[in-house]
């Protein structure tokens, strides 16, 4: 099946070892490494059979290179965000310029303040979307989220974390009723009716993956996880995210995919 045609990623900047981190994964990232980790990730997605536009750097922001959290596209509409880390508001502004090449200005979204939503809460299952409800994105910013979709015949229903930075953090959505699920979210009600998966508890770093066209990529370094997703009859890639998962970055977290 194929759903995606476009993916955006942004290259990481020097800043980046001054990134936001729980400290959850400790160390430092190595810049260099994370480079060519970005490139291996990109190659990955173009066996996808996708076409990737690559944006520059941006040393402005320490995190940019997670272009999934100020934005949000679809097939019909692209929302624009409006991060909750205060030292992430602006990464929205440099997303816009590259989402327009995409979508036409009508169709085009935005959350205001006081509202707030980052796209790692964002988690899209068919027409419905589960939206975290976390630090990063408030009530209001739900609301906007739910009216946007919403004009575009799309439903959206909150889910409150308890313990994770992002909703997909511990859940993802891999299409055909399939979702991999970890901490706290192996017995929540909202996700009852999906052929749930359950990561052991060691591996839950990699319940971030991500389904690109039937294949499915998968962190580097997780076998349990990895045959699992061979189990549901996925083609699999794995790649090395660990530069990424001390600033507590996973694969959905480094590209946008419409």
């Amino acid at each position: 099946m194929r759903k995606f045609n476009h993916v955006i990623v942004k290259r990481p900047c020097k800043a980046m070892t001054e990134g936001i981190t729980s400290g959850l994964y400790p160390g430092i990232p190595d810049f260099n490494l994370a480079l060519k980790q970005h490139d291996a990730y990109i190659e990955a997605l173009k066996q996808c059979g996708v076409d990737v536009t690559i944006l520059p750097a941006d040393e402005n922001y320490p995190d940019p290179c997670f272009v999934e959290d100020p934005a949000v596209l679809t097939e019909k509409c692209a929302i624009i965000t409006n991060p909750g880390a205060a030292s992430r508001n602006g990464e929205k502004v440099s997303i816009e310029e590259a989402v327009r090449k995409f979508y036409p200005e009508d169709r085009i979204e935005h959350i205001i303040s006081p509202g707030t939503l980052e796209g790692g809460d964002v988690m899209m299952c068919g027409n419905h979307f589960f939206v975290g409800r976390s630090a990063r994105t408030n009530a209001e910013g739900i609301r906007q989220f739910t009216a946007i979709l919403a004009k575009y015949g799309y439903t959206c229903s909150e889910v409150r974390l308890e313990e994770v930075l992002h909703l997909k953090t511990g859940v993802n959505y891999l299409e055909n009723n399939n979702m991999l699920v970890s901490g706290e979210f192996i017995n929540k009600p909202e996700f009852e009716t999906y052929n749930k998966y359950v990561i052991p508890e060691e591996e839950a770093y990699a319940a971030n993956c991500i389904w690109v066209n039937d294949t499915v990529i998968v962190p580097e370094g997780y076998p349990a996880v990895l045959e699992a997703v061979k189990a549901m009859g996925y083609k699999t890639i794995t790649v090395d995210t660990s530069e990424f998962r001390k600033l507590d970055g996973g694969l959905s977290c480094l590209s946008l995919r419409f």
